[in-house]
């Protein structure tokens, strides 16, 4: 419910000394400085206005913005598509690594981390799976050897917090570029944007609107269990009209198990950039993106939503 300012009334026995003062006990009105009194009849002021807290028109610019230029290159050449997503990588990786030395100290080696993801990326479109668990295996071991060349000081905690960010960013991420590779690549990278997009729209009209049970207050007090059912309905429709009009071979209620998916995933991964956030204590990963924050902020859903996509379109419709 909204919280209505409280409404100091004037008036009766009640002194005040903005308008009144006292003279040897008599009342008496100072007209220095006279304060009107309020009109009784005046309505309360209304109650205020529910606020995303973001500049909306500002997100909604760069949102389309970056829409278009993902649809351009996903459609055009696979290969830019690719590029994109690994500058996407790189710069995800960039800015985890800086709030990380920032806030809390932790030297996560950036060099190896940034070469060794956008490999990571890369080799999951050409070489599939296998490639990625190498890429990630090589990534994880130069970051083992890079932070070498520096003092023995905090290095288990550093090369921990690298191994995590080569995890968590680019070997994600390289489910996309897997799902590229399938000859209808393109849907199926749409359908994962979508989705998402849609789960997480889903969410924030519902919540916004009807939300009044918090879902974990403790990692993100504004997501509510009413809009996790709306992440849940809206996905579940959007995605049993992608799978039947958009992925070959797929059918409407498979689309409703893939929606289903989608949100409990892009949920999980909202809370769990919360998480971090909370405990490097900063609102955003970035600001790069006006109404956004950064571009870790983007990825949060997307990234533990890749896999479990990338899964379910093989399991129903196979990896061709």
């Amino acid at each position: 419910m909204p919280i209505v300012p409280d409404v100091t009334e004037f008036g009766g026995n009640q002194d005040d000394d903005r308008g009144v003062a006292r003279l040897s006990g008599t009342p008496v009105r100072n007209d220095t400085n006279p304060e009107p009194m309020p009109d009784a009849s005046q309505p309360a002021p209304k109650p205020p206005k529910k606020s995303a807290g973001r500049d909306l028109s500002a997100a909604i610019g760069v949102g389309v913005g970056l829409g278009a230029v993902i649809v351009a290159s996903l459609f055009v050449v696979k290969a830019v598509f690719v590029g994109v997503v690994a500058v996407a990588v790189v710069v995800g990786l960039w800015e985890l690594t800086k709030r990380l030395e920032e806030r809390k100290g932790i030297r996560a080696p950036l060099v190896p981390l940034a070469l060794g993801g956008a490999a990571m990326v890369v080799t999951g479109y050409v070489r599939g799976a296998e490639g990625a668990w190498v890429a990630m295996a090589l990534t994880a071991l130069a970051v083992l050897v890079w932070r070498m060349t520096e003092p023995p000081e905090e290095y288990l905690r550093d090369v921990t917090a690298g191994v995590f960010a080569a995890f968590y960013v680019p070997f994600l991420a390289t489910f996309v570029a897997m799902m590229l590779t399938a000859d209808d690549g393109p849907q199926r990278v749409l359908t994962f944007l979508l989705l998402t997009v849609v789960s997480d729209t889903g969410a924030y009209a519902v919540g916004w609107r009807f939300g009044r049970h918090k879902l974990a207050p403790r990692i993100s007090p504004g997501k509510t269990r009413e809009g996790l059912l709306g992440a849940v309905s809206f996905a579940m429709v959007a995605g049993a009209l992608c799978m039947q009009f958009l992925i070959d071979d797929g059918a409407w209620w498979q689309g409703l198990v893939l929606g289903l998916a989608v949100a409990v995933t892009a949920t999980l991964g909202d809370l769990g950039e919360s998480m971090i956030k909370r405990d490097l204590g900063i609102k955003d990963m970035g600001t790069l993106l006006p109404g956004h924050g950064g571009i870790m902020d983007r990825l949060d859903s997307l990234l533990p939503t890749a896999p479990v996509v990338w899964l379910l379109l093989v399991l129903f419709v196979g990896s061709g």
